[in-house]
């Protein structure tokens, strides 16, 4: 599974998509696109995947993610759960023009879309921004609507509740080329670590013999493949550790581990702290 290049055209009416989306379960790819994306999540729950973060997300979840930053949405749950649904607005930086943001007034609005190259989550109670982007999901004058997200983006800007998603981003510089084909593992890594993962399969998929792919993963991520796909597998057990009443054991396969010893090994030295430790824990702060 590569992480997909999605094409996007706004009319010729409209200088920047909005868009709405209602599904049993979100559908679309782990992907990326040049354009800067701000998403809130109306309904569902699940897992947000951007760049290599992985994190639950809910209802009220908003995001705004910088151009070429791949990213997807997974919903998980009970079979009859409600339907998924979200508010996407997707804009290039120069969607008003070359200069438009170059003006003293929107440094702000600027400082924040530099950012969103490591994706910004806002936190805290999002309701204020839930109305603000219902609002320009409503509005049909398309001047107004460039009025509305000017707004959001400003008020976004200058909002003290909101962090980083990739924290740690390397710093290396990679070519266009480079960046897809890493693009393409991760996604592989994203649809299937909770599956077998094969070391062989990601190589042939940066189209690399796997001596020279685990030099090259390391190099730009400065993390071996089997430490991205173990990290992504315990990040995944602590969260289902949290949020279900699964036994260890069906955490354990469900999160891509096939021996359980190996897990509680695996998570003790990744966690400091056993999983039934992690479990309690976290029961006795609620």
């Amino acid at each position: 599974m590569k992480a997909s290049l999605e094409s996007l055209s706004a009319s010729s009416l409209n200088s920047f998509l909005v868009r709405g989306f209602e599904e049993k379960k979100f559908s679309a790819p782990y992907h990326l696109h040049p354009e800067l994306e701000l998403t809130l999540i109306l309904s569902g729950s699940g897992k947000r995947y951007v760049g290599s973060k992985m994190n639950d997300f809910y209802p009220g979840d908003f995001v705004l993610l910088g151009p070429n930053l791949p990213h997807c949405w997974k919903t998980e749950g009970e079979k009859n759960a409600e339907k998924s649904s979200s508010i996407v607005v997707q804009f290039k930086k120069d969607f008003l023009g070359d200069s438009f943001f170059e003006k003293p007034e929107m440094m702000p609005v600027v400082q924040l879309l530099n950012k969103s190259d490591s994706g910004i989550k806002f936190t805290g109670d999002t309701t204020f921004f839930k109305n603000k982007m219902q609002g320009l999901f409503d509005e049909q004058n398309s001047f107004k609507r460039v009025i509305l997200l000017l707004d959001i983006l400003h008020q976004l800007s200058l909002s003290k509740k909101k962090e980083l998603i990739e924290k740690k981003k390397s710093n290396t510089v990679i070519s266009v080329g480079e960046q897809q084909r890493l693009h393409w593992v991760m996604a592989y890594i994203v649809e299937h670590f909770k599956e077998e993962v094969s070391l062989s399969k990601a190589a042939a998929i940066a189209s690399m013999t796997s001596a020279a792919f685990c030099k090259y993963f390391k190099k730009i991520t400065r993390k071996t493949f089997i430490e991205t796909v173990t990290d992504y597998r315990i990040d995944y057990a602590a969260q289902q550790l949290i949020n279900t009443s699964y036994s260890i054991s069906q955490i354990s396969f469900d999160s891509g581990f096939n021996d359980l010893s190996h897990f509680h090994k695996t998570f003790k030295a990744r966690m400091q702290l056993s999983p039934l430790c992690y479990r309690n824990i976290f029961l006795q702060r609620i």
